[in-house]
């Protein structure tokens, strides 16, 4: 009983339970094997994949977006090459700062290259065991230091270079645009960048039981991928000793063969003269139907005459109504050309007015942006002169409050100074009073004497 052995792809392809059944004689069928087979990979494929489609903690997505922030520093930073050599086309879009920042970084480029070019002739020099070797040696340590000095700048100078093109994303689009030019080795740390990424999604996509349950179903698939090894094997030894027998089997055939065609041979001879045979009986019902054929034109003829005059007739009104019709279309034609140069003429003076009203339009405009600039600077001389009111009307309440303080205080020392002035007005009237009493009593007593 032959045994149905799948390719290792379609055995990788399977679910765990399609793998334990055994393939039997009754699915002989190769549309159901198909199926089974489609949905076989379709859950296999289910089984592979993550179970989730969308990052769910906020640490993943920040790593995720760690890494496109990333891979597009990389991207801008592999052609900042390009742009430094091509400022002169690239100035008016990345502007004096970004084209500074560039030239900055290419001199600090070859200036690091010229160090080790300098440090590695140095080296070499230490090697060759020249008698300056404690100078090489000091040497050689100044240059280190200098390319320590140098890398840092250059690790500055991207950083404010990526900067820049990060606060001019037009720049940052055009530079990307000039991806082709990018060297293959920076274009191949892209693209590891790039695998990085998918496999890091796909690894924070799943988790850790997902994991352990995907290793399980792959050790699973290995296991029955050996055993169907082995029955590969096994059946590949039984197709050897099918083909041996069918080896024989094609020899015997081989023999009827050529039986076959030696009685073949005797059924071309017997053919030939039935063939012959059979021609003359041809040739000779061939005549019988070209009498009855020429019968039959004959006939045709004269029904192809009598549909020529229906022909003829049918042409003559045809045209007649084809005349009418021409005289109409003229007419149509006519007053659409009619109707097509007035529309012309009207759209001509509208497109006039149009740009008339485009040029008052312009020039309003014109004034308008005049105006609103001397408005900003009034605008600005109007708040200074307000700021200046204001002040003037705080200084001249401040005035007044004060001139009232002393209208009052006045008023008041006044009215005290006119009191007292009362008060000693009344005061010595009744003195100068008591003294007149005391003389009129005075004269009194000398005339009673």
């Amino acid at each position: 009983m032959a045994t149905e052995v799948f390719p290792l792809a379609e055995v990788l392809a399977l679910s765990p339970l399609q793998l334990s059944d055994s393939p039997d004689g009754s699915l002989n069928s190769r549309s159901k094997t198909g199926q089974r087979k489609a949905q076989a990979k379709t859950d296999s494929m289910k089984m592979l994949e993550p179970g989730r489609k969308k990052l769910s903690t906020v640490e993943t997505q920040r790593v995720v977006a760690v890494l496109d922030e990333t891979i597009k520093n990389v991207e801008l930073v592999s052609l900042f090459h390009h742009a430094a050599d091509n400022l002169e086309i690239f100035s008016v879009i990345f502007g004096s700062e970004l084209a500074g920042a560039l030239r900055e970084h290419q001199r600090l480029q070859v200036q690091l290259q010229l160090r080790r070019r300098s440090r590695v002739m140095a080296l070499g020099e230490e090697d060759e065991g020249s008698p300056r070797e404690e100078r090489n040696m000091a040497e050689a340590a100044d240059v280190s230091r200098n390319l320590a000095l140098l890398r840092q700048g250059i690790q500055s100078s991207v950083k404010n270079t990526l900067r820049l093109f990060l606060a001019n994303p037009h720049a940052s689009k055009v530079l990307r645009a000039e991806g082709h030019v990018r060297d293959s080795a920076c274009e191949e740390l892209i693209q590891v960048l790039l695998e990085l990424r998918g496999f890091l999604f796909e690894m924070l996509l799943t988790s850790q039981l997902e994991q352990n349950e995907r290793m399980l179903y792959l050790q699973v698939i290995t296991l029955r991928d050996r055993k169907n090894r082995d029955t590969v094997a096994a059946l590949e030894e039984e197709l050897n000793a099918a083909i041996l027998d069918r080896d024989k089997e094609i020899s015997k055939k081989n023999n009827t063969i050529r039986q076959l065609k030696t009685s073949l041979s005797q059924l071309e001879k017997f053919s030939d003269d039935h063939v012959s045979r059979t021609k003359e009986e041809a040739d000779k019902q061939q005549k019988s139907d070209l009498r009855a054929s020429d019968g039959r034109c004959s006939k045709l003829q004269q029904e192809l005459q009598l549909l020529r005059s229906q022909l003829n007739t049918s042409i003559t009104e045809n045209r007649e109504i084809e005349l009418a019709l021409r005289k109409k279309k003229y007419k149509v034609e006519t007053e659409i050309e009619n109707w097509i140069q007035k529309y012309d003429a009207d759209m001509g003076e509208k497109q006039a007015e149009l740009e008339e009203l485009k040029a008052v339009y312009t020039e309003e405009k014109a004034e308008l942006a005049e105006v609103q600039e001397k408005l900003a600077v009034l605008e600005v001389e109007y708040i200074q002169i307000m700021e200046e009111r204001r002040l003037a009307q705080l200084r001249k309440e401040a005035a007044e409050e004060e001139l009232a303080n002393q209208t009052r205080a006045a008023t008041m020392v006044q009215a005290l100074w006119k009191g007292f002035q009362v008060r000693r007005t009344m005061t010595s009237r009744k003195r100068k009073k008591k003294k007149g009493k005391g003389k009129g009593k005075g004269k009194g007593k000398k005339g009673k004497k």
